[in-house]
């Protein structure tokens, strides 16, 4: 994907058959069967990246590999995370990680998921199983987003506009983890 802007919101999750059983009688259809995906973000020392609310991402998403840039850009509205991205596929991630590592960027946070994709031809649900929960991201235009969370039954006070790091950072505020990275295998 070119330079962009990124609209979404998550929620939790609690049953994953239901969600899917809605997304399908809402006319969605799975575009991505659960598909195991592996996130590292970088940063320069200092977290430079961090301080100012951007992001540098491989992801391993099954075979395929991406790099992503996201910063805040433009906020558009309280309810829904809006941020530029700007994002390409990549032919040989692990050299890409050994080219990033060499020129002074360091692995800040590593976290996986496993991930259903599914669209309507307008924007995307995706469903994420992670080591701290069960989730969904609907990502698109803003009054879609708030259609389909509707349809869902998902309130806007169910909104959750954290990144995963985030979400993780609060997980283990609440469980008291010692766990650095986001992995089932801790």
């Amino acid at each position: 994907m070119p330079s962009g802007q990124e609209v979404e919101i998550k929620f939790q999750v609690k049953d994953l058959a239901a969600l899917a059983a809605k997304l399908t009688a809402l006319g969605f259809r799975l575009i991505t069967e659960r598909t195991h995906e592996m996130n590292t973000l970088y940063d320069l020392k200092g977290t430079p990246l961090r301080r100012r609310g951007a992001l540098l991402r491989l992801r391993q998403y099954g075979h395929k590999w991406t790099i992503t840039y996201k910063d805040k850009g433009k906020v558009s509205s309280t309810r829904h995370k809006s941020r530029r991205e700007i994002e390409t596929q990549v032919d040989h991630g692990l050299a890409l990680a050994e080219i990033l590592t060499s020129v002074g960027f360091k692995s800040s946070f590593t976290y996986e998921k496993f991930r259903s994709e599914w669209s309507d031809g307008t924007g995307h649900v995706v469903v994420d199983e992670t080591p701290v929960g069960n989730f969904a991201e609907i990502e698109g235009p803003a009054d879609w987003i708030d259609t389909v969370a509707h349809k869902l039954a998902v309130s806007a006070r169910q909104y959750i506009t954290l990144s995963y790091a985030e979400l993780f950072q609060q997980w283990k505020k609440k469980t008291k983890s010692k766990a650095t990275q986001m992995l089932f295998s801790r």
